[in-house]
């Protein structure tokens, strides 16, 4: 049975899905209330062809993967609301507010966050990000109008806010940039290849995918000499400076997942891993002395691989809870 972690980003990321042509269907609580998302329905494509502006009203919980400006109006006090936007990998996310009405001396907020927050978890993670947490909010109430426009350091952000009055609400105005070197990215798909470069920065970049997955790394560079090495609690890439592990777990915050591999040096081929956990990260620690580099692919795990064992598959791990 999925997991409450997998119910919620699921509920998240299904409508991209749909829109992606999967067929994998859900079952999410409440979710028959909801008429399905039009993403990429033929009208919003001929919108876009022609430079319009998409323009739609926000839901209380709703998700965004595109360009435009949305607008939400509450119809009754609306106290737990939240959207999640999502892009390419490649790309980054900008919030501009073009019209608030909310009452802050009245309790209601406006806030956005650098990142995703579910359940308590935060993606990326305090030790991934580039600004301490304190720094990832954007408080309207706070800022009023000295902060206006909002990028995010990633593919994905949100705001969460409250609003008491009827009539009240605000408009909003979502735009993508291209990130050249994408660092921390949630997939918004169960499949893919990507290509992580790390050009001589100090940092830490995930890559999160919200599903069970075969991944396959097929490029490593890191500047030093071969090796792989399953995590150990005396042995691993500790102390080597530029590594690549991968982690497991059932929440969305990559520090609080389960180390299952650590690939500690350079190599070109195939490493293969089926990890049936909730949630998959690969993550690239980077120390700044070299231009790190990592190829990998990915696709959603079948039942049926896990019968099936491959000579280049190392070992497997969180079978039991798909």
């Amino acid at each position: 049975m999925p997991s409450a972690f997998q119910l919620q980003c699921h509920f998240i990321l299904i409508f991209l899905a749909a829109s992606k042509g999967e067929t994998r269907y859900i079952e999410v609580r409440d979710a028959s209330e909801d008429e399905p998302f039009l993403l990429l329905s033929e009208d919003l494509k001929r919108e876009l062809s022609e430079g319009q502006i998409y323009r739609r009203s926000l839901r209380c919980i709703d998700m965004l993967s595109i360009e435009g400006q949305f607008t939400f109006t509450a119809e009754q006090p609306q106290l737990h609301c939240a959207t999640f936007f999502i892009g390419e990998p490649e790309e980054l996310i900008t919030i501009d507010y073009d019209f608030v009405n909310i009452d802050c001396q009245g309790g209601d907020f406006l806030k956005v966050f650098d990142g995703w927050i579910l359940k308590g978890e935060k993606f990326p993670s305090s030790l991934d990000h580039p600004l301490p947490t304190s720094q990832r909010y954007v408080d309207f109430c706070e800022s009023g109008n000295i902060q206006r426009s909002i990028r995010s350091s990633q593919n994905v952000a949100m705001i969460f806010f409250r609003i008491h009055q009827p009539g009240n609400g605000f408009t909003v105005t979502v735009k993508k940039n291209t990130n050249l070197f994408p660092c921390n990215v949630i997939s918004q798909t169960p499949s893919g290849r990507f290509t992580m470069v790390i050009p001589h920065q100090h940092r830490n970049c995930s890559f999160s995918i919200i599903y069970p997955v075969v991944i396959k790394i097929s490029d490593l560079i890191l500047g030093h000499l071969n090796g792989l090495f399953l995590k150990k609690p005396t042995a691993g890439c500790a102390g080597v400076g530029d590594f690549v592990e991968l982690l497991g777990g059932t929440g969305l915050d990559p520090s609080k997942m389960f180390p299952l591999a650590d690939l500690c040096h350079s190599f070109h081929g195939s490493a293969q891993m089926k990890i049936g956990c909730d949630n998959t990260v690969l993550r690239m620690v980077s120390s700044g002395k070299h231009i790190n580099r990592v190829t990998f692919e990915y696709h959603q795990l079948d039942l049926k691989e896990t019968e099936n064992r491959k000579e280049n598959s190392i070992e497997e791990f969180c079978l039991p809870s798909i």
